[in-house]
């Protein structure tokens, strides 16, 4: 059985639809990310989830039981919300029992819930302090101890880690990810960053204009995104999309770059073979264009020699980011730290053709 079911739904507002027939099954145990820029239906999806807001059509199901006419309240549902949302005069210990107090939870329950989540979250030492005395990690803490006391069959995080500075979040994040390991509770999780996306899903549902256009593992998100659009959002930096033309020669097929000024030569599948001839957009991350020296591995073609120009050179510490011109097209490249390029200059890198994707340029679509 699901621990979330959502069946065909739609919401409008006026005449704007900002969600079009989204269906999602979350079974028991996984953590979902709602993933996509601003504006796209995730909080809303979120929203609808939690009964804080109606549908125009479709069901929710949580734990089996259809929920449309379920308040709130009902629903079994714990949600961390963005802004924290403690109550500012009342203590640690005081707005993680808020809930069960107003519930009747007798006093011996809520004081060993108290104590079992404040050592998971290691606030022990803070439920004597108002949220004023907390920083902003030790506040996010709070509010998921607030939720993790009701032990409900599902958890709604909207966009937790947003108020947080870029440590903070990054350890926030490791946290939440061990949280629910110990735990294995169910999860639905609202973010724009697609880097928490990856890190911390099971499954990820990419959305765009009110519409999941991939809901899979990150794995499979990331190496054969479904479209253009979630190719080049999710990465960072994103995959280089290059327009290309596949022709057929006596070596195999090859897809041709900037007017035949480059030329890759890669294994094309056979769902491809209908498209030689023709204009394709061809996808291939920044990692998989690199130094020379790069050893791809062993399969025929598995790894090509282009030359690009070298227009900008981003130094991170860990590795550089190469900004190439390959014939007509931008692309980047990661490289070890230890090379050093020319900006201008015309050097050889080495292409995994092994993860290339091919896409369709008039509907965005995979291809292969």
């Amino acid at each position: 059985m699901s621990a979330l079911t959502v069946r065909d739904v739609t919401k409008q507002f006026g005449s704007a639809e900002v969600l079009t027939g989204i269906n999602l099954d979350i079974a028991s145990g996984e953590f979902t990310v709602l993933v996509g820029p601003s504006g796209c239906g995730k909080s809303t999806l979120l929203n609808i989830i939690a009964g804080l807001e109606r549908q125009t059509t479709g069901t929710i199901e949580i734990g089996g039981r259809v929920v449309n006419d379920v308040p709130p309240k009902d629903r079994d549902i714990a949600m961390v919300f963005q802004s924290y949302a403690l109550y500012p005069s009342m203590t640690v210990r005081q707005n993680i029992t808020f809930g069960m107090e107003c519930r009747n939870v007798p006093r011996a329950q809520r004081n060993e819930a108290v104590a079992r989540v404040a050592k998971l979250l290691q606030i022990e030492a803070m439920l004597d302090r108002k949220p004023a005395q907390l920083s902003g990690g030790q506040r996010q803490r709070v509010a998921m101890g607030r939720a993790l006391v009701r032990d409900p069959l599902l958890f709604l995080f909207d966009e937790p880690l947003s108020n947080l500075d870029a440590q903070l979040r990054t350890e926030m994040r490791m946290e939440i990810k061990q949280l629910h390991q110990r735990l294995g509770s169910t999860i639905v999780y609202v973010t724009h960053d697609q880097i928490e996306a990856m890190t911390l899903a099971t499954r990820i549902a990419v959305m765009r204009q009110g519409v999941v256009l991939q809901f899979d593992d990150p794995e499979t998100v990331y190496n054969r995104p479904a479209n253009l659009f979630v190719a080049r959002f999710m990465g960072a930096p994103p995959m280089n999309t290059l327009s290309a033309r596949l022709e057929a020669t006596s070596d195999g097929t090859v897809a041709v770059i900037g007017g035949g000024e480059t030329v890759i030569r890669f294994p094309v599948p056979a769902a491809a073979a209908s498209w030689i001839g023709r204009q394709v957009v061809l996808g291939i991350r920044p990692e998989c264009i690199a130094e020379p020296t790069r050893y791809f591995g062993d399969a025929p073609g598995a790894t090509v020699m282009i030359a690009a120009l070298v227009e900008v050179i981003e130094p991170t510490g860990a590795e550089t980011i190469v900004v190439l011109r390959i014939g007509d097209e931008r692309a980047l490249a990661r490289v070890s730290p230890d090379l050093h390029y020319r900006l201008g200059e015309t050097a050889r890198f080495a292409a995994d053709t092994r993860k290339i994707n091919l896409f369709d340029p008039e509907t965005g679509d995979r291809i292969a």
